[in-house]
């Protein structure tokens, strides 16, 4: 009897601990997704701020879910013949990255009295031609070729082309995107075309290809070609650039919960390791 009892002694403690144990190595895999959501959170900060001075960059936002959960206890499950839990026991898995949200509010305008610089007072996007793909950009600071056409400072024609021709001595772009040149051999201007505005029913769902360029993608759905300052499309303002959103003080508090957040992931696995080094100690 008395060895029995010895036998029934040891069972239940390898049970105890090896329920400890499993407990433990869950803390140190939650703690693991902790610190590489948080890892990914700061690559995110780091891009903004880098692109503090960006024409026209749109900051992004990250977005963490929790993952699954282990049910110990069902909420309403049974807790005796005539009684129901209130409350169930849940235990989770820890957290992941699930998006980076680009935030699409106005930067400020930055007057530049150039006259190839354009920005869009409002929603929408500048369509570029880059090879055989149709893209879209917030940066309007364009030049022009030896042609006279107008394109992006990587060379890239605006949608559709506008040309200016060679005796031109100024031109001027309206709030709805005509353009008029005024050339020196007559006194009335010339119409060299209308710029369009593209907006799109999902803008989060671009796709940002570098640049200062995007394409889109299924979720964007396809491009809605506007006139500018009609329906939801910005009006245009030439001699002006526009800034960048991203808020350096927001940017910096991030980085600093971030921070936090990871050094608090690290010390949990620190101190899971520990706790499993005292269970495994036990002789």
């Amino acid at each position: 009897m008395k060895q029995i009892k010895i036998l029934l002694f040891f069972s239940f403690a390898v049970l105890f601990f090896s329920i400890d144990a499993h407990a433990m190595i869950r803390a140190l895999n939650t703690a693991a997704t902790g610190m590489s959501a948080q890892e990914s959170h700061v690559n995110t900060i780091s891009n903004n701020i880098a692109n503090a001075n960006t024409t026209g960059y749109k900051a992004h936002r990250t977005e963490f879910e929790d993952l699954t959960y282990q049910t110990v206890q069902q909420a309403g499950g049974r807790s005796s013949s005539g009684s129901q839990y209130t409350v169930g026991q849940q235990v989770g898995s820890g957290s992941k990255v699930s998006a980076t949200r680009r935030l699409h509010t106005m930067g400020s305008p930055q007057a530049t009295n150039r006259p190839y610089d354009i920005m869009i007072m409002g929603e929408g996007y500048f369509g570029v031609q880059v090879k055989d793909d149709i893209q879209f950009t917030r940066d309007g600071s364009f030049t022009v070729d030896a042609q006279g056409v107008l394109r992006t400072r990587a060379g890239y024609a605006l949608l559709p082309t506008i040309t200016l021709p060679p005796n031109t001595k100024s031109f001027n772009i309206a709030s709805d995107g005509k353009v008029q040149a005024f050339l020196s051999t007559q006194t009335e201007p010339i119409e060299l075309g209308q710029i369009p505005v593209f907006t799109f029913v999902n803008p989060a769902g671009l796709m940002d290809m570098g640049g200062n360029r995007a394409k889109k993608s299924t979720a964007s759905g396809e491009a809605i070609q506007l006139i500018a300052g009609t329906d939801n499309a910005g009006a245009l303002q030439q001699g002006y650039l526009e800034s960048s959103n991203v808020s350096i003080m927001n940017e910096m508090t991030g980085l600093i919960k971030a921070q936090r957040a990871y050094e608090m992931n690290s010390k949990v696995m620190g101190i899971a390791d520990q706790m499993l080094q005292t269970v495994n100690n036990i002789r």
